[in-house]
């Protein structure tokens, strides 16, 4: 396998101490594949995308499906990131978009991550999921004066509401770095861990068969079909979907070198905050938020009154370094929130997000290879996209029309000196962290 991290980013035997897996009931446990199986379709990941696929498989089309996991459902980022059922899946702006592929194209992803908040919250009520949905609306503060001076525009086109800096105490989003807030009406936030255990117990009663501890070491063409190879079995399949974004190795297919940027993030979640805390703060609400720094950090006020705090960084994977990420992470959370400065960290981990070569995400055919097919590419914003993204792909799949975004579906580019990417993603922070400039107050 080829990955581009050290082996502790992708050790499966060990579970990240996270918040959601404390608070939430076992996942199914899911036996590995140990026989040599046959399948109509085969996912590689039991992810929000695979699981989302392999639903629309079984519920639309009856095809016999057999999902394959490194690990066990959630233990990879759809377990572990920070719960946001919002809008994105691309690091390039609305104007960004437009320019690249036409104002209807960007006009058509912008109504597929509509489409997408809302099959998150379909499934919550079709499945019985309990994830502890959240207050709708999120929630991002402006961190210069000048991010300011931007929200009031965009506010005056796309009709958002906006919180000025004298009124963000009373709207329960204190901070001392923040100059003012935009409000966008659409998502919600959620417990991860039990939205994906939620759609894994659902892929199950829907006949789809899951086996987790399975990490494909071998994919080939054999006999019209193609050949998963695990370290205790084989799976033959027609066809074959590629789920496992960020944890994608380089070689599971060739085609995929290069094409991906993995990125690490790390979240910490204090103690539970009591009534006078939050109150001494001013931060009140429980809306998903997030910064307007390049560099951006995300913040919630979780329902049993804990706080969650994340932001990017890292470009390692060992113990050593994370643990120096993880400092830096509640150095930031002191800064923007001090009056927390005494509040105990309860529990903090890191995980992998997706960049690809073009900042889009990308659901479709891979190119050359017949029966084959791949979805990544969340950019951080990976519970609704992938959620989507994932059904509609399971119509090309089943030999129907693929409705993904058309820009979607075209093949990321392949990052310049793939080797060097790491390399690249440090300058990148640097070049980022001088564009954001130093935390201040406002």
């Amino acid at each position: 396998m080829r990955r581009l991290y050290e082996p502790e980013a992708y050790d499966t035997a060990n579970w990240p101490d996270s918040h959601w897996r404390a608070t939430a009931p076992p996942p199914p446990h899911c036996a590995p594949l140990d026989v040599a199986e046959r399948a109509d379709v085969a996912i590689i990941g039991a992810g929000y995308a695979g699981l989302s696929a392999a639903l629309e498989l079984r519920e639309a089309h009856g095809a016999d499906v057999a999902v394959l996991d490194a690990g066990q459902p959630g233990w990879g980022a759809s377990g572990r990131n920070g719960g946001f059922a919002c809008l994105g899946g691309s690091k390039l702006s609305d104007a960004a978009l437009a320019r690249r592929f036409g104002a209807a194209a960007a006009q058509e992803f912008r109504d597929f991550q509509d489409a997408a908040v809302a099959r998150v919250a379909h499934n919550l009520s079709r499945y019985g999921i309990d994830a502890e949905r959240g207050p709708d609306g999120e929630v991002c503060l402006a961190h210069r004066p000048r991010d300011w001076t931007r929200f009031r525009r965009e506010a005056e086109a796309d009709e958002l509401e906006l919180i000025e800096r004298a009124d963000l105490r009373a709207a329960g989003l204190h901070g001392p770095t923040f100059h003012g807030a935009k409000i966008a009406p659409e998502g919600f936030p959620l417990h991860p861990m039990k939205y994906v255990t939620g759609l894994a117990r659902a892929a199950i009663a829907a006949g789809a068969r899951l086996h987790g501890d399975s990490l494909v070491t071998g994919l080939a063409r054999e006999g019209g079909a193609w050949r998963l190879t695990t370290a205790t079995g084989t799976l033959h399949a027609a066809q074959v979907l590629i789920a496992t974004n960020g944890y994608s190795s380089d070689d599971l297919p060739p085609w995929i070198a290069g094409r991906t940027l993995p990125v690490l993030s790390t979240i910490l979640v204090t103690r539970p905050l009591s009534a006078a805390e939050r109150d001494a703060q001013g931060w009140t609400s429980q809306r998903m938020a997030f910064d307007s720094r390049k560099l951006l950090h995300y913040f919630r006020l979780l329902p049993c009154g804990r706080f969650l705090f994340g932001m990017r960084g890292g470009l390692s994977a060992r113990p050593d370094r994370l643990a120096q990420v993880q400092r830096e992470a509640r150095r930031h959370f002191e800064l923007m929130f001090p009056a927390w400065r005494g509040v105990e960290t309860e529990r903090t981990w890191s995980g992998l997000v997706c960049l690809t070569g073009s900042l889009t995400p990308f659901a479709g055919a891979v190119p050359g290879a017949p029966g084959l097919f791949a979805a990544f590419g969340w950019h951080g914003n990976g519970v609704t996209p992938a959620s989507e993204a994932g059904r509609r792909i399971a119509h090309a799949i089943a030999g129907r029309e693929n409705t993904n975004p058309r820009l979607m579906q075209q093949p990321p580019r392949r990052l310049p000196l793939p080797g060097l990417r790491r390399t690249m993603l440090q300058l990148a922070y640097i070049g980022y962290g001088l564009r954001d400039g130093p935390m201040r107050a406002a």
